[in-house]
């Protein structure tokens, strides 16, 4: 099977916990580019926090963002496909939220919103924030404190999910099975700690697939690489799932081959095997 299509996850996939690209990947990613091959980014991040590594790797192609919510044209600066929350839907996950006392993100069009008063979330801000400091100016994620979560859902124009993280897992875990019973929305797992809330029928794999079709290509020719559950729907659709050597052993069982961590040099020699 020749695989025409290289897609990437990112945190823990494509990118280091240092949050940098290994140089044997930005190489054997061009290579395939000059071979013919579409590279696109998939990820569970806003477009707003992927400029640094769509611009390593000189992509023109459009990114899927929040884990199949949308699709971004970086060159257009533009939405091409989306499927949002509603108002309020994100109305009543906030109150959600309140009442179990969660903390969380909400993702809009162009920004990700979060509580002036929660220290847990305002740490983690922080944290990303710092790291972005050596960037560009343009290139450096996009925060925003809101006094009400509940009345900026009112505001925005779009909605894209929630990221929400909880220290007390089987609390998070909980609390996500209420959603899906409760307001019927979808909740996938973006890191060990993190639970992305979106709108039904989202995900990596559905996006993926409808950009694919639009390029006049199947997913048989698509070669995914991927470490965490958000991952599992393009995995399991793709000619060929690829997991890294640092997923849990359950996604491992999910995918057609695993590969190195995503500390070791396995992206490039696997795209030098299958795709180069």
């Amino acid at each position: 099977m020749s695989y025409r299509v290289i897609a990437l996850d990112l945190d823990g996939t494509l990118l280091t916990p240092q949050k940098t690209i290994l140089p044997e990947s930005v190489t054997a990613l061009q290579h395939a580019r000059e071979a013919g091959a579409k590279v696109v980014i998939v990820t569970g991040r806003h477009h707003v926090a992927i400029h640094p590594f769509y611009q390593a790797l000189a992509l023109d192609t459009p990114a899927i963002c929040c884990n199949g919510t949308y699709l971004y044209d970086y060159q257009a600066q533009k939405v091409l496909a989306s499927d949002p929350l509603r108002p309020d839907q994100a109305a009543q996950m906030v109150d959600l939220l309140t009442a179990h006392q969660i903390n969380g993100l909400m993702y809009v069009e162009d920004a990700m919103l979060y509580l002036e008063s929660s220290e847990h979330v305002k740490a983690h801000v922080a944290r990303t924030q710092n790291w972005a400091q050596s960037l560009p100016e343009s290139q450096r994620p996009v925060f925003r404190s809101v006094r009400s979560l509940k009345e900026a859902a009112q505001e925005v124009k779009s909605i894209w999910k929630f990221a929400l993280t909880d220290s007390d897992i089987p609390k998070l875990r909980q609390f996500t099975r209420e959603v899906e019973r409760e307001l019927n929305l979808s909740c996938e797992w973006s890191w060990h700690d993190q639970v992305d809330v979106a709108q039904r029928g989202n995900s990596k794999g559905a996006r993926l697939a409808q950009w694919v079709a639009s390029q006049g290509l199947s997913m048989d020719e698509v070669i995914a690489f991927g470490d965490n559950y958000n991952d599992l729907s393009m995995l399991e659709s793709a000619g060929m799932g690829v997991a890294m050597g640092n997923a849990d052993e359950a996604i491992k069982a999910r995918a057609d081959m695993t590969i190195g961590t995503n500390l070791e040099t396995g992206i490039a020699e696997t795209l030098y095997k299958y795709v180069l």
